[in-house]
Formats: C-alpha cells, structure tokens, sequence
C-alpha cells in the first residue's frame, strides 16, 4: 500500500519541521522517542520506549510491520501512510517516512518521522508519480493556454484522433478536430477561465478524423489551471468516450418514441406511415415499410405469398409507408389509391426476407444496380448506401417487410442496429396486425350494418323522411338503435323507431332479428297495437327457445310503431317501452302525443293501448330514442321534452337538415346511447285521386262497378289498366256479394300504383286457391294475384277491405 518517495512533494508537503521522530531497531522496536510523539500519540517514553511499533498501530496496519521492515532492507526506506493508535486508543492517520540511521558496521537502525494528516488529501506524490498517472491513464486528458491552444496532452487523447501529443503543441481543438463542434467545447473553455468554475460531465456528440462515419460521443470536463499569484494560466480538460452509452440511450429514446408514436389509430396505412416517421432521421435516412395486398384488406396473409426462387415473376407488395429525411412525416392520404404497388423480382432481398421471415444486411449497396432500393434524398443516385431489410411479422404470420437505408455519410447498419430494427419492426407489426383484424372485423360489421339499416328509405307520397342515425360505439359504427319506413297497401306508410340494448355488433344484430320481424308484421296490415303484441311474443319466445344468454341482448328492447294514411290524415300509432314522438305542426306549434306507454318487449305486460289523431298536411313527426334525450342517469321527461321543443323551434333549408341540426344539438359528440331520429313530414292526396261508391249487395251491381270504374281511370288518363281493373272490380265485388255481409264499397286510389279496394263487414279472410281443370269456380283470387303487382286483406273494427295494386310504371306488370 506504498511506494518509494523521493523529495515528497504534493498539495500539502511533507514538513519535516511538523514531524514527529522516533529511533526503531532492526527488528521494529523503539529504542528513542521524542516529546513530538509524545505530543502526536500521548504516549510518556517511558511507556513507549522498549515497544514494539506494531503495538502503537492500529490492528490492520500492526500485521503489516515485518513486511514494512523487509521493504526498509530492501530499497534502505519506506514512505507511506498509516493509522497509529493514541493512547486513549483513538486511531491517528499519519504520513509514515522510515530512513536508515546505523552507522557503518553497526546493527541496524531506523528514523522513523510520523506525520499527522488531518485535512490533507492523502499521499505525497513526486513529480515522476504525477507524470506517471497523468500520461498513462486511459483517460484522454489535455492542458490548453488562455488562448485554448494546445501545451500538453496525453497518449490516450491521441486514440481519439487528431494527431500525437507533440503534433498538437499550438494548435486549437477545430485545428486538429474539424469534426467536431468545437466552438462549443471551447465556450465552455472561455466559461472556465473566466469564472474559475469546473464544469462536470458536458457532452459532446460529433465525428472524430480517425471515424468520420460513426457519431460519437464524449464527455468532458474542465479545469481552471492557476498560477503561484493565483493568475490563470490555462485549462485542463479530460474526455471520456461514452458512445456506447450514447447510444443505448438513442436506442432507449427511439423504442420510447415508437411506443408513443406507433399504433395511434387503427389504420393499417397510418400505422405503417407512423413506423416510417419514427424511424426518420435518428436511425435511417429513409424507411419503406411495403405491406401485401391481402394485409390491407385486412384478409390473413397467405403462407406463401413470395414468388419461389428463380421465378421471373415479380412480387407485388404495396407501399403503404414511406419517409425520406427532410419531408415532412405523415403522408396526404391513406385510402388505397394513395398506396401505391411495388414491384419486387423473386430474388431481391426483400422478397428473400418475405420469404424467410430473416432480416438480411447490406452494405455500400448502388441504387442503379440495385434496382430495388428506394431512392435516398441528399446524395447522388449512384452513391453508395447501406440497407437494412426486416420482415414485418405478427403472430406468427408475414405481413411485409420494412426496408431502413442510410446514405455514405453515416456509417453502415451493424449488428446491434438489426436487433434494434427487429424489436421495434416487431412493436409495429402487432400494431399492423391489430388494424388488419380491426379492418376484417370492421368490414364485416358495415357488411351487417349495410344489411340491418336501410340503404335509403322507399319513394312514396304520403310523407317527406329524413332520417339521422349516431351510435355510441364508434369504432364499428353500429349499435342497437334502428329506423325504418314501410309502404303498406292503400298509399300508407307505417314509421318505426326502435332500440335494443347494447352497443356494437352484438347489439346490431339483435336489432336485425327485430326489425325483420317488424317488417314481417307490417307485411300483415295489422294495427300498431297487434303488430307490438305479435313482436312482444316473439321477443319473449326468443328468450325461452334460444336461453338467457343469447335473448339477454333484446331484453328490455323497445319500439314505437306509427301508421299514416294520407288519404284522411289520420296516424295511429302504439309504444313498447318507447319514447312517445313529437309533433310539429305548420303553425310551428310543437306537442307531444299523449300516447300510452306498454311495457318493453319481451316483458309480458298488459296489452299494447294505441293512440289516434288526425295531423293537418305539413306536420312533421318526430320519432326518437331515448339516446337523443337521456344524456345521464336520471329520466327528467319534463326538461328533457324542453330541450327538445328548442331543438325543434330552430328553422332549417330542408327536412334533412333540420333532423341532423337536432341531433347535433342535443347529442354531444361521443354519445352515451346509440341516437335514431326519424322525421316525417306529412302529405294529404288530392280528393281527385281518390274516387269511392257505395254498392248495393246485388249480383246486378257488379256490371255496374266494372263501368264506373273504367270512366273514372279514363278521366285519370289511365284508360290502358281498364281490362286489369274491370277484371279486378269484378272479382273482388262479386266475392263480398257471395260470401260477406253488410255494405260494401269500393275504391279506387291513385298513388305511385294504382290500388282497388272492397269494403265488407265479413271478418273471414278470403283464400287464395288452386283449382283443377275439371272445377268450375275457386279462380277469382287466382286470376287478381296473376294480373296485379299484390293484394292482401286488411281487417277493420266494422269489416275487412280486400286490396290489389297495379304499378303505374310498368303497367305491362
């Protein structure tokens, strides 16, 4: 733990004035003490004299004694430091110097000089020590004078370049280092000198002579060097390489940007853009991330999608993320004709990488020979690159590859850089992945969706329809709620709003499964409260046949169903758990229909009540969920009917408008329930496209009918369906006469068809049939189904009325 010391100098000297001498034998005995070690240890010489040194030590240096002394026969002394023990057994540091004193042909002696370190730092060092420390260690260190030019330096700062310590003499750091950013360093240089604080630990990153392709990085540290007056006279600096940790640090920094950056939405092109954007400018100087067809329709890739070796047919792959340094990131579009194809040959690296699933490496690449490197911006097309190709795998499948290039400036892709590249291709591809699934399911959903809702709603003359429909999931677009507008016979239409609960494709196709029987229903001519009670059966069967799990989603599921006829302007209309609509009327006057509530389907509640109320022409109704409402916890009717009202009141160009105006207004812009709002605004036919005559229950009637009939489709100009019509008239009339009771009427609407109605008071269905050859009646409904485009029945509180229609359009039909 010690050296030879000659002329001990160091920040604190070795004063041999402040020593405290003691005499030792050859075998480490004190023969002499002095009252300065008395004065330093406490010890009386009469105590001290005649011991061994090793018992005025402390333990740990005692064992060293024999040692010290082999050394002091050896090389005739020893210097160095030791802990001595006072005699009140506090342990003392001092400065050992152990000199010979026996005379020639004497037994051997030893002066031994102890002095007490307190505050001072440690060892005193000679001048060969210090040079010995400074010029080997393998730190680079440099003094420069006031004027920042070269006076010394050491062997290990000329590893970093610039040439050796004598080469450096007069120079400044930009002289010997022009890849460096030495105005920096030497600012902090002028900082130093000027305050005279030492400034710890400043990075440095830049390219040294002897790598002019690899950014390093170092730190260095400055020292104010003064003189005897206290004058400056220079600076000390020391430099450290730290790239390595510079650049796990880049890497630490570049995965912590893909993890924010990477996977913000679920669109395939937007992600693999993201990657490319991340990549750009601190790891590569341009990225291309090419994805196959199948990837972006978000289909599974096949297994084999490369071309096999040797095949002249070339891979396509689509480019779905590009970034070059200096663009800007993200790209214009990301539909897929902003994606563009590419065109790989079967034995080009990237199509090797599809095909392996292995990244692959290459170095001082030439774009026009390589045909399939992307172009780098900034050099020449024949410089140089260095390129890097890694296959963008996920759950054990190969969606594309992403091909990472750097020009000559920067030096090549290594080994540490393709597990980097993997890592984070590997953080994207999960992303990829999850937008393709997204994409497949979400493609799905819109098939289902396009299949649940109506394309648009039918062309008819009894109301003007918008419709405006929002759902809370936004991710699919779908959610339980549902509109629907049916024609039904005689020119009117039946309004449907209804919900099931839930959101998603889940809720979605519960809803489908109501909504076609709705529309089955309505197909029957029923009132609203019949068409409620049969779907109110349904719905509950739904949940005995098919378990709770699966009918849980149509539980609690509601509706309200509207009727409008606008020959007479009346509406009927019944509720299942389900908002009752609003009415605005030509005034602007806005009600509410008072109208029944019955129980949600499915429930078995008591029997469905239905309203009736007769609107003038121009009255608009407003069907709607609870979603457009509701927006909390709580049902406040009152004020929720208010809000509304003042949605209502603000005037709008068109119907369409206006329903969407509403919706914004009272829905916020991520909704907490699915949002249907279907508006109706009324018509009235003209009385001169109806035309209806009471009947006498007389065979001799019948004759007459067919007559009247056709002199009314003359005057209506539709003299060409005359033969269909008296043909029609004349089975329909001659069948209530037969088989019915009470008055009968028939009449005639002209619409978009043209639909002949008879009236009887008899409550049995006529029945279609079909005769044989030999049977001489049972052809009537056969022969009106044959001619008309349909027909039904549609029972009444008084009787049934008998329906057929002919298309005005195609009359040939």
């Amino acid at each position: 733990m010690g050296t030879h010391d000659e002329d001990g100098v160091a920040r604190r000297r070795f004063d041999v004035a402040d020593a405290a001498p003691l005499l030792l034998d050859g075998r480490g005995v004190v023969t002499s003490w002095t009252r300065d070690a008395e004065r330093l240890l406490g010890y009386a010489a009469a105590e001290a004299v005649g011991k061994d040194l090793a018992g005025l030590l402390t333990q740990g240096d005692a064992g060293r004694m024999p040692e010290m002394l082999e050394r002091c026969r050896r090389d005739g002394g020893w210097s160095g430091l030791l802990s001595a023990r006072r005699e009140d057994g506090r342990p003392v540091p001092v400065m050992a110097r152990f000199t010979s004193a026996h005379e020639p042909g004497g037994p051997a002696r030893w002066l031994v000089l102890l002095n007490e370190m307190g505050d001072s730092p440690g060892w005193t060092m000679s001048r060969s020590v210090l040079e010995q420390m400074v010029s080997e260690s393998p730190i680079g260190i440099a003094i420069v004078d006031t004027d920042l030019r070269f006076v010394w330096s050491n062997e290990a700062l000329a590893r970093f370049g610039g040439g050796r310590p004598e080469q450096r003499l007069g120079l400044r750091m930009a002289d010997v280092q022009p890849g460096l950013d030495a105005e920096a360093a030497e600012a902090q240089m002028r900082r130093v000198l000027e305050s005279g604080e030492t400034v710890v630990g400043y990075e440095h990153v830049g390219h040294l002579r002897t790598a002019p392709h690899r950014e390093t990085a170092h730190m260095l540290s400055f020292t104010r060097l003064d003189d005897d007056h206290g004058n400056p006279m220079g600076v000390y600096y020391t430099v450290v390489d730290i790239t390595d940790r510079h650049r796990a640090r880049q890497r630490l920094a570049l995965l912590d940007r893909a993890g924010r950056g990477i996977g913000s939405s679920l669109d395939i092109v937007r992600t693999a853009q993201e990657l490319a954007d991340v990549a750009v400018t601190g790891f590569a100087d341009a990225v291309a991330v090419d994805l196959l067809e199948p990837v972006l329709r978000g289909a599974e890739p096949a297994p084999a999608q490369a071309t096999p070796p040797g095949s002249p047919d070339a891979v396509p792959l689509r480019r779905a993320g590009l970034r070059r340094t200096g663009t800007p990131p993200g790209r214009d579009g990301t539909g897929d004709a902003d994606v563009p194809v590419v065109l790989y040959a079967a034995a080009s690296p990237p199509v090797r990488c599809l095909r392996t699933g292995r990244p692959w490496r290459g170095e001082s690449l030439d774009p026009l020979v390589e045909d399939w490197v992307p172009d780098v911006p900034g050099e020449p097309a024949s410089g140089p690159v260095s390129a890097l190709i890694v296959p963008v795998r996920a759950r054990g499948a190969t969606l594309g590859v992403t091909t990472f290039l750097r020009r000559r400036r920067r030096e090549p892709f290594d080994a540490d850089d393709v597990a980097l590249a993997e890592d984070l291709v590997s953080r994207a591809a999960v992303c990829v992945d999850n937008a393709r699934r997204y994409t497949r399911e979400r493609d799905a959903a819109l098939v289902l969706q396009r299949n649940l809702l109506p394309h648009r709603l039918p062309e008819q003359d009894a109301v003007e329809v918008a419709a405006c429909y929002r759902p809370a999931d936004e991710l699919t677009g779908l959610g339980g709620d549902w509109y629907d507008l049916i024609p039904l016979s005689a020119a009117r239409v039946a309004l449907v709003v209804g919900e099931v609960p839930g959101h998603g494709i889940d809720a979605a196709a519960a809803m489908g499964r109501v909504r076609t029987a709705v529309r089955t229903l309505a197909a029957l001519d029923l009132p609203p409260e019949e068409v409620l009670a049969h779907l109110d059966d349904l719905v509950a069967r739904m949940h005995r046949e098919e378990g709770l799990e699966a009918g849980a989603q149509t539980e609690g599921a509601g509706c309200v169903y509207v009727v409008y006829d606008p020959v007479d302007g009346r509406c009927a209309m019944a509720a299942a758990g389900h908002p009752a609509p609003a009415v605005v009327l030509p005034d602007g006057t806005i009600t509410f229909v008072d109208l029944p509530q019955g129980s949600p389907l499915g429930a078995g509640g008591p029997p469905f009540e239905s309203a009736e109320l007769t609107l003038p022409e121009g009255s608009t109704l407003a069907l709607h969920t609870d979603g457009l409402l509701a927006q909390g916890d709580e049902w406040a009717l009152d004020a929720d009917r208010t809000r509304l009202r003042q949605a209502l009141e603000q005037p709008a160009d068109t119907l369409d408008v206006r329903c969407r105006a509403v919706v914004d207004a009272l829905v916020p812009a991520r909704p907490f329930d699915d949002v249907a709002l279907l508006m109706a605004r009324t018509r009235l036919l003209s009385p001169d496209r109806v035309a209806d005559w009471e009947l006498p229950a007389d065979p001799a009637a019948v004759a007459e009918a067919r007559k009247t009939a056709s002199r009314r489709l003359a005057e209506w100009g539709l003299a060409e369906l005359s033969f269909t019509t008296e043909l029609v008239v004349s089975e329909l009339v001659t069948n209530a006469i037969r088989y019915a009771t009470g008055p009968i009427r028939l009449r005639l609407v002209r619409e978009r068809t043209l639909v002949c109605e008879v009236f009887d008071g008899g409550a049995t269905a006529p029945h279609l049939r079909h005769p044989r050859a030999t049977d001489e009646g049972g052809r009537g409904l056969l022969l009106v189904s044959q001619v008309t485009q349909r027909w039904g029945t549609r029972f009444l509180g008084e009787g049934k009325i008998i329906w057929a229609e002919q298309s005005l359009t195609e009359p040939d039909a």
